[in-house]
């Protein structure tokens, strides 16, 4: 079962990306881990600096993936987001923003959806 979730995580973090790339964003780091835990993607759009945490579902049985962003991990993410910006200085951003994106695994196709400034 974790071999599926891993995989099915990937599948996700990999859609997010090619989104937020589509999008116009450039992503400056993929699945950043400190000892506090691990941030999904760290991307730019112009001046704003975006942290972004990925939820992926293989369906809705559980209700929608953003729902599972609790305010706990919320307040962790702004945590790492501290830490991330302590060891990384990207010159020319002037804002920080936290979004979700979020996956589903449809019979009719993968439903990606951005929540930007989710929390």
């Amino acid at each position: 079962m974790a071999v599926v979730r891993a995989v099915l995580g990937k599948w996700g973090e990999d859609l997010a990306v090619q989104h937020l790339e589509a999008a116009g964003y450039e992503v400056l780091s993929r699945n950043w881990r400190c000892r506090e835990g691990e941030i999904d993607v760290v991307a730019r759009a112009g001046s704003v600096l975006c942290f972004v945490e990925v939820k992926t579902r293989s369906g809705l049985a559980f209700g929608e993936p953003a729902e599972a962003v609790s305010w706990q991990k919320a307040n962790r993410i702004r945590k790492l987001a501290g830490r991330w910006l302590a060891e990384h200085r990207p010159p020319g951003w002037s804002d920080l923003r936290f979004d979700v994106v979020a996956v589903v695994r449809a019979p009719e196709g993968p439903r990606v959806t951005h929540l930007e400034g989710a929390f």
